[in-house]
């Protein structure tokens, strides 16, 4: 038996501690999708997953809409997470591995360029300690911002009805009277349409 195949024999017999990390911003279907990957990596895997403080997230990434507790609580709440880090480095070093006892850290393949690195997952990958996961296409934080800012008016007005303020969402008082307007005209329309083609119905 090769040193490589006993090795890979080894990793199947023993609890394998995977390491995954990210903002998980909204989390969502996509981020647990990930995580169920990194999960089934092995037969026995522990699963360490880390989500990026949030002083740290805003200064490399931007806003965010969840604080760092949502998003690690979030985590935490994942049926294929064992262990959550909050907050967890930005960028691993072997002191971080060997602290938590880490075998494999998870991620996708494509270099990640961020704080000064063409791609923090480098060391890990030249140590041998990378696997690759698949990232879910058509889901993403960015994707679920998108649709809300896309019908921004829809949600706003759909929050004033259940009993939000204008200062609470952040628009003026003409804003609100522009949406309460366009939301009277169109429950207008949509019982005035089927009420004129009835009509136009019986004329018939």
């Amino acid at each position: 038996m090769s040193q490589v195949e006993n090795n890979q024999n080894n990793d199947n017999n023993r609890v394998i501690r995977v390491y995954a990390d990210g903002v998980y911003d909204c989390f969502h279907f996509g981020h647990a999708l990930q995580l169920e990957q990194c999960k089934k990596l092995f037969p026995n895997v522990h699963l360490i997953v880390g989500v990026s403080g949030q002083e740290e997230t805003e200064k490399l990434k931007g806003q965010t809409l969840m604080n760092g507790y949502e998003r690690s609580e979030s985590v935490k709440h994942c049926k294929w997470v064992d262990e959550v880090v909050y907050p967890c480095p930005w960028i691993i070093t072997q002191e971080f591995l060997d602290e938590h006892k880490i075998d494999y850290v998870a991620h996708d393949v494509a270099p990640y360029t961020s704080a000064g690195s063409d791609d923090i997952y480098a060391f890990v990958k030249k140590a041998g300690k990378f696997k690759e996961t698949k990232r879910t296409d058509g889901i993403s934080t960015s994707d679920v911002i998108m649709r809300i800012l896309k019908d921004r008016d829809g949600y706003t007005i759909r929050n004033l009805k259940r009993g939000y303020t204008r200062e609470q969402l952040g628009i003026s008082y003409f804003e609100e009277m522009l949406l309460r307007a366009k939301e009277f005209i169109s429950e207008l329309e949509k019982k005035v349409v089927p009420c004129q083609r009835r009509k136009k119905n019986k004329a018939q």
